[in-house]
């Protein structure tokens, strides 16, 4: 199994926090967003490397970052090529690059470099082995918090994914999507698929196309969950995610 964590972001949102550094080394509760991702993936046997993949303008930030962090699991930074937020391959883009630029042919674990979780990452993939499907973390919201600004999972009474909706604002279920997904080795294949016909801007659609062709499931978890979009959010984070180290 490998991993890739999504970096290739402009982090405009953030601006002038992410002019000269990219939103995964942004400080929260003392040491970089992507260093409290990498810790969870340092305790799973199953991962035997982990890509970075970002952009050409923070290449050179993350590598430097790379050289002093130490992990159990090999990092490699991967350069989309990409040079402006106008210009950026998009989460399944990025995907699509990464796989073909890495030839990853395994099964992969997927996680935004902006999100932070509060479920133990191995029970996730835990989860993962025993369903032997692609799966994506869902979360329990208010559905006037999802309305408009989360996917939304659909699922049967065994959390097999039934229908993903992107942003509804009316939604159906109160179960979000978030940016940690498995993909099988069979499901990544499909990704270039997609590509031929779809942007890559947006990972829900990929699920949303997966749904369709193979089985997925969703991991639901109850613990909290940061989606660090904006400053307001990076603040919030920062405070509440303090209280949960």
């Amino acid at each position: 199994m490998k991993a890739l964590i999504l970096a290739a972001g402009y982090g405009t949102r953030l601006y002038p926090l992410t002019l000269d550094k990219p939103k995964p080394l942004l400080p929260i509760a003392g040491k970089p967003i992507i260093e409290h991702i990498l810790e969870q993936m340092n305790d799973i046997e199953e991962i035997g490397e982990i890509f970075v993949i970002t952009n050409n303008k923070f290449t050179p930030h993350l590598e430097e970052w790379a050289k002093s962090f130490s992990c159990k699991k090999p990092i490699k930074i991967i350069n989309d090529q990409t040079m402006s937020n106008e210009t950026r391959l998009g989460a399944i883009g990025d995907l699509n690059f990464a796989i073909k630029n890495q030839k990853i042919d395994d099964d992969l674990a997927v996680i935004a470099g902006d999100n932070l979780f509060g479920f133990k990452l191995k029970d996730f993939i835990d989860f993962a082995k025993d369903k032997k499907t692609s799966v994506v973390a869902g979360k329990y919201l208010d559905k006037s918090i999802i309305a408009g600004r989360y996917g939304t999972l659909n699922v049967d009474d065994d959390d097999k994914v039934l229908e993903f909706e992107e942003k509804p604002q009316d939604p159906k279920t109160n179960i979000a999507a978030t940016a940690c997904y498995f993909f099988k080795k069979e499901d990544l294949e499909k990704v270039d698929d997609f590509m031929k016909d779809n942007k890559g801007d947006n990972s829900g659609d990929f699920i949303r196309y997966l749904v369709e062709k193979s089985i997925v499931y969703t991991f639901i978890f109850k613990e909290h969950w940061f989606d660090i979009g904006d400053k307001e959010q990076l603040k919030i984070a920062d405070k509440e995610f303090s209280i949960f180290l």
